[in-house]
């Protein structure tokens, strides 16, 4: 379907339109909030809501964007959105485990990214966490270069930054995964 008849069919309330756009981008969606939230059940719900945010939003879409960079911002924004509840939440359980009687305290699960072959988990389970130190803009552009494999172009679009920031920040990335990683394995031994 061409990108104008769908958004305006989208714009119309088409329900046919709506479930191909699920279909098209779902995929795409999830691997990012996986990758960047790295919770799957989480994923799944922040999907839901990023599809539901289309639909309720498209109207303000301006098309000076293709719908899919305007889509990857709304994915992003809504990852972002919900690790910095779950920083507030995480800080307030804390403060709670504080004043707790029993001493016992609240667990904080690990993450395991369902892409990621059994050998390859330890290595894996290093980068994602690696990952999670990377400011923002550095994870995202990660992010949707070397997990998502997004052009320097249209991440730019996404992030709506030049190429060459991005190019810069997925260096940058790249540099503090190195060090954070080096670190670790050192760590290990």
């Amino acid at each position: 379907m061409e990108e104008k008849k769908l958004v305006k069919d989208l714009r119309n309330g088409n329900e046919d339109a709506f479930r191909f756009l699920v279909e098209k981008y779902k995929k795409y969606i999830f691997n990012i909030i996986v990758s960047t939230i790295q919770n799957i059940e989480e994923a799944d719900d922040l999907t839901q809501e990023v599809f539901i945010q289309v639909f309720k939003s498209i109207d303000k879409f301006k098309e000076k964007s293709s719908l899919s960079t305007w889509i990857y911002r709304i994915t992003l924004s809504k990852c972002y959105e919900h690790i910095r509840f779950k920083k507030r939440k995480k800080r307030f359980s804390q403060l709670i485990n504080l004043f707790r009687d029993d001493g016992s305290s609240i667990d904080i699960p690990t993450f395991e990214h369902p892409g990621v072959i059994l050998e390859k988990k330890e290595d894996a389970k290093i980068l994602f966490e690696a990952i999670n130190y990377l400011n923002e803009e550095q994870k995202s552009a990660y992010i949707l270069k070397n997990i998502q494999g997004l052009t320097y172009k249209k991440i730019s679009e996404v992030m709506n930054k030049s190429s060459s920031s991005i190019e810069s920040l997925i260096f940058r990335a790249k540099k503090n995964l190195k060090k954070y990683i080096e670190k670790k394995l050192i760590d290990k031994k």
